[in-house]
């Protein structure tokens, strides 16, 4: 007699590509992230990831988010597959809609977004991420990058052309670009990790600097 199948199985989605990256992006996560608080990961996609990273940081409450409805729900399935404490429940956000259903958190993580999304995304992250995260927590972004005008890997100068035939708003962005934009919201960049497959993992850190600049003028 067949065993009855678990219905959240079905929308347990996944991504190869997730399963090859967990493993290194973990590695820079463990250096970048606070031993403990709330980290939000936006456009958790599968979830995969967000089951991964949770496991290894049982210290972090790991919120997982996503603007798309189906990805919420695979998310969910991984969750409930997981049974982990420290997982919460998938929030519906889009950068780009303020109020974000969320405040501060100690720290933001985002993989393979800013590519596959208007620059207006990227933009409304910074500023989102620049008004939740302390002076002191980290920012981090994975994906590929140009450097100094140019990509990095004719690999990724293909799936540039790929991702701007299926959207013009989308591609492969300038790493000195979005730097630009953190820097504009008090970030500065700690580190540049090469990836697997060409991509990159950023790490921005929110200046402490600013903080105490602006408890100066405030004191005035």
């Amino acid at each position: 007699m067949n065993e009855p199948q678990n219905p959240q199985a079905s929308l347990r989605l996944s991504a190869p590509a997730a399963a090859r990256n967990a493993a290194p992006i973990l590695d820079v996560l463990r250096a970048a992230l606070p031993a403990h608080g709330t980290v939000l990961e936006i456009a958790s996609g599968t979830g995969q990831h967000a089951v991964h990273f949770a496991t290894a940081l049982p210290g972090v409450d790991w919120q997982p988010s996503d603007a798309d409805p189906r990805a919420r729900a695979s998310i969910a399935a991984w969750r409930a597959h997981a049974g982990l404490d420290n997982l919460r429940e998938p929030i519906e956000l889009d950068v780009r809609s303020e109020p974000w259903p969320i405040d501060a958190v100690a720290a933001i993580v985002c993989i393979n977004m800013i590519h596959i999304a208007p620059w207006e995304a990227a933009i409304a992250l910074m500023k989102g991420a620049g008004a939740r995260i302390a002076p002191g927590g980290a920012l981090v972004l994975y994906g590929p990058y140009r450097r100094d005008g140019a990509h990095t890997a004719p690999s990724n100068e293909a799936f540039d052309a790929d991702l701007r035939a299926r959207d013009p708003a989308w591609g492969v962005r300038d790493l000195e670009a979005v730097e630009a934009l953190a820097r504009a919201e008090g970030f500065v960049r700690e580190a540049v990790v090469p990836m697997p497959a060409n991509n990159f993992t950023v790490v921005f850190r929110k200046e402490k600097q600013a903080a105490s600049a602006h408890a100066a003028t405030t004191e005035r």
